[in-house]
């Protein structure tokens, strides 16, 4: 349940730190774009749980019981009541855009998939941090630009940094999860290319980020996103380093996807 308001709280700072480029501004808190993004984001994250007959299994932080359940619900709705209050300022791009994002999102936890077994983008190693970089991207990137008629070409950067910076943090939580994928017959990327390989690849995406930063500095000469990125690079990878020893849900919680509300703090108050 944390878990869930955390990570919609990420992807809701994510989006406003584009928003503040795009409109050379500020954003306000309260918008119809900002309910799209946190009401999807509880919907997403709460849905699978809230519906889930098995109770002994382990969701975020808390096992997942009957007395959780209501909860999950609970915020399943809140999302759903967010979402659809944005409905009247949607254009037809976000609506496609949307609509594509959420297939993704339940295709990870659903087995809908088209292969001849039928099975979970999470089951498929590749696909599945593909997947995860594609859909945090859009929604904190392309999906701003789209909402304030800002076109996506003006902003190429913006788009770039934001799935290489996700990039590097789906390998961080891979890397988390490679005993239970393991288990679990998963091919993810620290399966396909080894721990050591995994880490130097999370190395070379970070320095792609930094580099990716230099090149938005000087297609927009801002020295807080640029700042932003620098101090979140050398954070990243910090933390990367602390949680292999302390790989804990709570330690890859309030570090991991923490980096996340870091850069967007950094770009929001510097």
């Amino acid at each position: 349940m944390l878990t869930s308001i955390f990570t919609a709280c990420c992807a809701l700072s994510l989006c406003m730190a584009t928003e503040r480029l795009v409109n050379d501004s500020r954003p306000e808190l309260f918008s119809k774009l900002h309910a799209l993004v946190f009401g999807c984001s509880l919907l997403v994250y709460n849905i699978h749980p809230a519906v889930k007959k098995r109770v002994s299994s382990t969701i975020g932080l808390p096992r997942l019981t009957k007395h959780h359940q209501p909860v999950y619900a609970s915020l399943a709705v809140i999302g759903i009541l967010l979402a659809a209050s944005a409905l009247p300022e949607m254009t037809p791009n976000m609506f496609l855009v949307c609509a594509l994002l959420g297939f993704i999102s339940f295709a990870y936890t659903l087995p809908i998939l088209p292969f001849k077994k039928k099975k979970r983008i999470r089951d498929v190693g590749w696909l599945k941090i593909l997947s995860l970089t594609a859909v945090w991207t859009i929604v904190t990137s392309v999906l701003p630009m789209l909402y304030w008629h800002v076109g996506v070409q003006r902003f190429p950067f913006e788009i770039l940094l934001r799935g290489t910076f996700i990039f590097v943090l789906c390998i961080i939580f891979d890397i988390r999860d490679v005993q239970a994928d393991k288990n679990s017959n998963i091919n993810t990327l620290p399966h396909i290319i080894g721990l050591p390989n995994s880490y130097r690849l999370m190395n070379a995406a970070l320095l792609l980020f930094g580099v990716l930063g230099i090149g938005q500095y000087l297609r927009h000469p801002l020295w807080y996103r640029m700042g932003a990125v620098i101090i979140t690079a050398v954070v990243t990878r910090l933390v990367a380093e602390y949680l292999k020893t302390n790989n804990t849900e709570r330690a890859y919680l309030v570090y991991a996807d923490g980096m996340m509300m870091l850069y967007a703090l950094l770009v929001l108050l510097l």
